[in-house]
């Protein structure tokens, strides 16, 4: 398992402790973790939540009438250092 996706079933492990089912996906270039949060999630328990999902390298919330809330935090794989990377041309 790569290090991203040690660090997303970290995540995912700590979510699930909170009383969250998070769902862990590998990508190409990053690992994700979403969790649907009940309307019920204590105060306590967001307070974990938060602190679990500031491990990843970008998180957040997605909230609609429709859909209810989804947590979903992104962890990025991590690039080589050395040589060139993007190859000729290449631009970020």
């Amino acid at each position: 398992m790569s290090a991203s996706g040690v660090t997303a079933a970290a995540i995912a492990a700590r979510l699930f402790a909170a009383g969250l089912r998070p769902r862990v996906e590998e990508h190409t270039q990053f690992t994700t973790v979403e969790a649907e949060v009940p309307d019920t999630l204590s105060a306590d328990s967001w307070r974990e939540v938060l602190d679990t999902v500031a491990d990843a390298d970008r998180f957040g919330l997605v909230a609609t009438s429709l859909n209810g809330r989804t947590l979903w935090a992104v962890v990025r794989k991590t690039v080589p250092t050395t040589g060139d990377v993007g190859g000729p041309g290449y631009q970020r």
